[in-house]
């Protein structure tokens, strides 16, 4: 069993966002009998611009939910998910139904990946056949090097990890543009941007371009990736970008 190094992770804007919105949820926890909007800002310091949002997303993820004399209350999301009894079940379940949004948002398919005991792991995807998945035609745990999955995950490991994930898995070519030199892929991790989407253009698969960011919760080192044919190239920064912005609730399902 590898030994799963120290995450080297950056906060990025998610991380922001799922903070702020778990101060908004520990502020209504603690009012059982419903508390104002205005109330919310004056006790968790958020500012109006940024509350607003917030509940908006709160409340289409069903972690609260507003009453008819305006005040908000815990929902049923929050519910399932703060409940020891079926737990599991009830996250897989939540985080489905995000990935199902996030995918109709950004118009591709969308998946949530993990690096668990120095190994690759897509844990769940949601595609559909407007937005196939990308065809793993190489088991994704030997093709980090390759993937947007496995660099952002690797770029959330310090040197010694990366290497000793490298060590582990040989960097086969798998197309014209795959980086093989690991001088030059580690180079490429250690200068890439915590806010910047990490990008696979045909370096996994000719045809498939992907994007990955970090979600990483705690400990746990993650990250959310989406991939599209690469006809639909040209929007892949554009949904990148909407997926980093989106990427907020699914943190937020993993973090409580």
């Amino acid at each position: 069993m590898a030994l799963q190094h120290k995450p080297k992770h950056k906060p990025t804007a998610p991380h922001h966002s799922a903070q702020d919105a778990l101060r908004v949820l520990e502020t209504v926890t603690r009012h059982t009998s419903g508390v104002t909007d205005t109330e919310i800002a004056r006790l968790s310091g958020l500012d109006r611009e940024r509350l607003t949002p917030l509940l908006r997303m709160l409340r289409r993820e069903g972690y609260v939910e507003q009453t008819a004399d305006g005040t908000y209350v815990t929902g049923e999301a929050l519910a399932r998910l703060g409940s020891a009894h079926g737990r599991e079940q009830a996250l897989r379940d939540k985080l489905q139904r995000t990935l199902d949004r996030l995918r109709d948002s950004v118009g591709a398919a969308v998946y949530i990946s993990r690096y668990v005991d120095g190994e690759v792991s897509v844990t769940q995807y949601a595609d559909s056949p407007a937005t196939p998945k990308v065809n793993e035609w190489v088991d994704f745990r030997v093709s980090a090097h390759a993937t947007a999955v496995g660099k952002s995950l690797l770029t959330q490991l310090d040197h010694a990890g990366r290497r000793d994930h490298l060590s582990r898995h040989r960097m086969a070519r798998l197309t014209s543009r795959t980086i093989t030199s690991d001088k030059l892929l580690l180079s490429r991790l250690e200068s890439q941007p915590a806010t910047v989407p990490v990008l696979d253009l045909q370096e996994y698969a000719v045809g498939t371009v992907c994007a990955a960011v970090p979600i990483t919760a705690g400990s746990a080192v993650c990250c959310l990736a989406l991939s599209l044919p690469v006809e639909h190239a040209h929007r892949l920064r554009e949904a990148a970008d909407e997926l980093n912005r989106s990427a907020a609730p699914v943190l937020l399902s993993m973090a409580i």
